[in-house]
Formats: structure tokens, sequence, C-alpha cells
């Protein structure tokens, strides 16, 4: 008994903050971007390279390596196993010779 109205209480209190938010609640739904004076300082952990930050998908994207590293809550999760391929084609034929 004491589980489940512990529950419904987590429940009734996380509805309500979301819809009365004072001004914080409405920015948490989108994603946050990291600190741009971070972003100065990151480099690829891989290639040791800067990273581009992606706002469209809230991600650090290496373009080098073609990964992808995902923001939580505005940090960075740095680790290799976190990132994903990008699948970006590659450069057309010709582009890369001089």
């Amino acid at each position: 008994g004491l589980a489940h109205g512990r529950h419904c209480h987590r429940q009734r209190e996380n509805g309500s903050g979301s819809g009365s938010g004072s001004g914080s609640g409405s920015g948490s739904a989108r994603p946050q971007p990291p600190e741009p004076s971070l972003l100065r300082f990151l480099v690829c952990p891989l290639s040791k390279r800067p990273l581009r930050y992606e706002e469209a998908t809230n991600e650090l994207i290496n373009e080098e390596l073609g990964i992808a590293y995902p923001i939580i809550d505005g940090i960075p999760n740095m680790v290799p196993e976190a990132a994903r391929m990008t699948h970006k084609k590659p450069p057309a034929e010709g582009s890369e010779q001089p």
C-alpha cells in the first residue's frame, strides 16, 4: 500500500510541474545546448580535433570520423561508446584530389 501511494504522489507532482513552470519549465522541453565556453575546449577524444555543435540533433559532430556525441541536459556525453555514426555521404569523387 505504501509504495502505491508514493507512486501516485510522484505522478501527480510531475503533472503539475510541467504545466505551471515559471519560465524554466518551457525551456526543459527543448534540448539544452551546452555552454558556448565549454564548446571551445571540447575536442573529440578519438581524433583530438574540435567538434561542431549540431543544434538540430543536439549533438557534437566529428565530421572527420563521421560520429556524433549526444548531449544530455547540456552535458556532452563524450564517450566513444555513446557516439553514433552520422552515416554522412562521403565527399564526391574528385573533391579530395587536387
